[in-house]
């Protein structure tokens, strides 16, 4: 398109989103397009960073309604600040959980301890960092 705007399709493509999702988004007010191809929407080149971000919080457990409020946020919201705070704190706390995992099968797919499970090695792995 001449006027800036990238063709649904065309979104769709490039963030890896099926096009009813991108429907879907905006009827939720997490996207908008800015215009029409014909009978198909266009939205403008931002509206693929916007989908990375829905993209990676939706990944990160956070619901839509969630995202919708974090897109709306301004700087004085401080009950928002105090959710994503406490949001923060728990990505925190999984990627704790993740790294004790990666480092205990990193050290399982070479270790000779018979069975694996009960490698000193493999528990201190697991167990380097307290659950939360």
């Amino acid at each position: 398109m001449d006027d800036g705007l990238i063709d649904i399709g065309e979104v769709a493509q490039r963030s890896g989103l099926a096009a009813s999702a991108l429907r879907f988004y905006e009827r939720k007010g997490l996207i908008q397009a800015e215009g029409r191809n014909g009978l198909r929407r266009a939205y403008r080149p931002e509206t693929l960073e916007r989908l990375a971000l829905i993209t990676c919080a939706r990944d990160a457990g956070f619901t839509l309604t969630e995202i919708a409020a974090f897109l709306r946020a301004r700087p004085s919201d401080a009950v928002l600040r105090e959710q994503l705070a406490a949001r923060e704190r728990a990505v925190t706390g999984r990627i704790a959980q993740l790294t004790r995992l990666r480092d205990g099968l990193r050290h399982a797919a070479v270790c000779e301890h018979d069975p694996l499970v009960d490698c000193p090695d493999f528990k201190q792995a697991l167990g380097r960092v307290p659950r939360g």
